[in-house]
């Protein structure tokens, strides 16, 4: 199991990562997501061993790995530029990370056969990485990283270079492979949907610090900060007054009046931040929510329509422009921000 004890970088006098701590246990895969800058990819380095830290360890199994170099760490990379030799063919690339560990020339041709298939390139053996398409390159180093068997995978923006289609595609496969093998794997990006597709677990990342952990039903479900709702288009921010001190609070909002009960303790007057899920909601006559639908748009199995006040709600059914709706919320989707 691989284990960051708070982790401290600067960068010319200023801090890039603040006392970073996470875990990544057996098969698992835990995505970094965080916009440019957020110091996700630094955070990679540190654990490949490419870069240095200020403060803190990395360990595997309980054993700090500062003294560890990086090819002596079992550790697998794969880069958004792919990072192949040009002079080598398809099957010398993937069997270059063999050659550390002095395997027989018949068992390293059958590991690389077992490889290449495992990623769809079965047949691709001899021919020149230069010839191949960016997502074929791709495979190839994917498999290059797998060949070693390596104790983890890491990724940095692998697929970001990629067109939608082929990237979709990819994070699909790249999905069952990592089932298939069973490596705990690190995967670091700026795009939610491709954490929230491989992720076991998605790390979110803002000015060097880790603002939301858990499953990626639980970061959209519940982001928790405002920067974190925010970042993640995952509702409409409410601000509002906490109109009473008893459950479920009453908050007051220029979108209406909300109830929920967050489990935090809130007193009256208190100024709070909301989130309120764009699903789920009904136009109902007695509606908390009302506004003047100023845009609808069909979005193939509803409607998102968009108020004057700023609100967006998904629909059924699509209203009229220029009406005025009342909405009900269930509470289950209204949370509380920090």
């Amino acid at each position: 199991m691989l284990e960051l004890i708070t982790i401290h970088k600067s960068y010319e006098g200023q801090p890039l990562l603040r006392g970073i701590s996470g875990t990544v246990a057996a098969g698992e895969t835990v995505c970094l997501l965080g916009p440019s800058g957020s110091g996700k990819s630094t955070l990679l380095r540190i654990i490949a061993g490419l870069e240095t830290y200020e403060q803190g360890q990395v360990c595997w199994d309980g054993m700090d790995l500062a003294p560890v170099p990086v090819h002596q760490r079992g550790f697998g990379l794969v880069f958004q530029d792919y990072a192949l030799f040009p002079h080598l063919n398809v099957a010398e690339n993937v069997a270059f990370g063999l050659k550390m560990q002095n395997l027989a020339g018949t068992e390293t041709g059958l590991r690389v056969a077992n490889i290449l298939e495992m990623v769809n390139l079965t047949g691709f053996g001899d021919r020149r990485v230069t010839d191949l398409s960016g997502g074929e390159q791709q495979r190839v180093a994917l498999a290059r990283a797998l060949a070693p068997n390596p104790r983890l995978l890491m990724f940095d923006e692998p697929l970001s270079a990629l067109d939608r289609n082929l990237r979709e595609q990819l994070i699909n496969e790249l999905r069952r492979i990592l089932h298939q093998s069973g490596i705990p794997a690190i995967y670091v990006t700026h795009d939610q949907e491709e954490a929230f597709t491989l992720a076991d677990r998605v790390l979110l990342l803002h000015d060097g610090s880790i603002v939301r952990s858990g499953t990626p039903e639980q970061v959209w479900s519940d982001p928790r900060s405002v920067w974190a709702a925010h970042f993640l288009d995952a509702g409409n921010v409410v601000s509002g007054i906490v109109m009473s001190n008893t459950r479920p609070f009453r908050v007051e909002t220029p979108a209406g009046m909300f109830e929920l009960d967050c489990g935090d303790v809130h007193s009256a007057g208190e100024k709070v931040n909301i989130l309120v899920s764009r699903r789920g909601v009904r136009q109902a006559a007695d509606g908390i929510v009302s506004g003047i639908v100023v845009d609808v748009i069909f979005r193939q199995d509803s409607f998102k329509v968009t108020l004057e006040n700023g609100l967006d709600f998904y629909l059924p059914v699509a209203p009229r422009m220029g009406e005025k709706i009342y909405l009900t919320a269930p509470a289950t989707g209204i949370k509380c921000l920090l």
